[in-house]
């Protein structure tokens, strides 16, 4: 079992990994060799409140599928095992980030003398701007 939060646990037989040929530079064993991890995660086998199955979708972007199944894709190393365990650190980063609610937006207005300051520096360049250009001969 793999701990998200304190009332959040998945188990490990819920997440499947394949291994598959990585792209990109990397010579000759690049392709005999199978070390790219793809890790499955179906997000309905776990309970998640309203609000951050909400957040897990948003978070995930185009890597949940409309099934709600969310693949993540780690090539960044050589190894299986290396990629493999960053593909579920991915996994469970992504699963604490939408399990954090974030606080409320509390509007304020803004000061008695931070709108004074507006006026005053809003009056100054007008004055500056005023003085500009021709000063209207009279002849």
């Amino acid at each position: 079992m793999l701990r998200i939060s304190r009332d959040l646990m998945i188990d490990e037989n819920d997440i499947e990994i394949s291994f598959v040929r990585a792209s990109g530079p990397g010579g000759q064993n690049v392709n005999k060799l199978s070390t790219a991890a793809q890790l499955r995660f179906d997000t309905r086998r776990i309970t998640l409140a309203a609000d951050a199955e909400a957040r897990l979708s948003r978070l995930a972007g185009q890597r949940m599928t409309k099934d709600g199944v969310i693949v993540i894709h780690a090539q960044r190393f050589r190894t299986q095992e290396r990629n493999r365990a960053d593909a579920i650190d991915r996994l469970l980063e992504l699963l604490r980030e939408a399990m954090i609610r974030p606080t409320p937006r509390r509007p304020t207005k803004p000061t008695l003398g931070s709108k004074k300051r507006r006026l005053e520096g809003k009056k100054r360049r007008s004055d500056v701007k005023a003085k500009r250009g021709s000063g209207g001969f009279d002849d």
